[in-house]
């Protein structure tokens, strides 16, 4: 239409078309229709404060080598300095490319598991351990880790980290946990894997008071705690590491777990650390031992 304006009247070129006159003044404009999104931020203490600068906090939350920050683990942290919620911590990590992307058949009786889901009430009460294969590309090969899982913290208790695993190895690693953490009347749930099965692994938790939980055939779900963490461990380290060396990945996967145990957030135990839940209960335990003495 502009270009024949110098000929007709805007009114005229409007009649000709058949179109109102409010059409030819509209301009279009770049971006996303509606309203624009707020480009500031308020604090607790009401100062008002650019989107930069929240992004920026963002970014010093998620600078850690095993980072496992999501928007809403984000959102939690957020919340202690800004009024803000997790719509808008999405939408700036999403414009500022910060999201996360996201048989041997055994002899003798076993007890297998009544109920799928295990319902703890404090520390060591219930335990859980499985066997991980850790590729190493450097060595062309797969080594093997294994990690005890405290079931009411999340916290891993001891793990090993080796080119294979046999029944002493189960053993041995039993008997440094049992030094550390009285293993008497815990239960402890794992599935049908050989170095598992075996009499002499058994019959030490027999023997050490321990009562062993068997999953069923096929059913990773009746472990999912432990299987849970291993998830983790492969999105978070495996997926995002081609390790050179046995020697190197052990020291990847110690760091790793000692920052899921003392910093990594927990959603299902309330946002804090394993340790955190850890100390907790044990200070509630010792409380109630005072009370119960005096």
């Amino acid at each position: 239409m502009s270009h024949y304006q110098q000929r007709a009247t805007r009114k005229e070129l409007c009649g000709w078309l058949e179109l109102p006159r409010s059409v030819s003044y509209y301009k279009p404009r770049n971006g996303k229709p509606g309203a624009k999104a707020s480009q500031v931020t308020m604090t607790l203490d009401g100062v008002l404060v650019p989107n930069e600068d929240v992004v920026l906090r963002i970014k010093q939350l998620i600078d850690t080598e095993f980072n496992a920050f999501g928007y809403e683990y984000a959102t939690h942290e957020l919340k202690k300095e800004y009024m803000i919620n997790k719509k808008k911590v999405y939408r700036l990590m999403s414009v500022n490319g910060l999201l996360l992307n996201k048989m041997i058949r055994p002899a003798g009786k076993r007890e297998f598991v009544q109920f799928r889901r295990i319902e703890a009430s404090k520390p060591l009460e219930y335990l859980c351990w499985d066997i991980k294969y850790v590729w190493v590309h450097g060595e062309r090969r797969n080594y093997y880790l294994l990690c005890i899982l405290d079931v009411y913290t999340r916290k891993i208790i001891d793990w090993m980290f080796q080119g294979n695993i046999r029944q002493l190895d189960l053993i041995n690693l039993l008997r440094r946990v049992n030094h550390s953490y009285q293993l008497q009347g815990v239960i402890l749930r794992n599935d049908n894997g050989s170095q598992f099965i075996s009499h002499k692994v058994r019959n030490f938790l027999k023997n050490s008071e321990v009562k062993q939980e068997f999953t069923h055939v096929a059913t990773p779900e009746e472990n999912s705690y432990i299987e849970a963490f291993h998830s983790i461990l492969e999105r978070e380290v495996i997926e995002r590491n081609e390790f050179a060396s046995y020697y190197e990945t052990k020291e990847t996967i110690q760091r790793f777990i000692t920052h899921y145990n003392q910093s990594r957030l927990h959603r299902s135990i309330g946002f804090i650390t394993p340790q955190q839940k850890w100390e907790k209960a044990m200070v509630c335990d010792k409380t109630i031992l005072e009370k119960v003495s005096n």
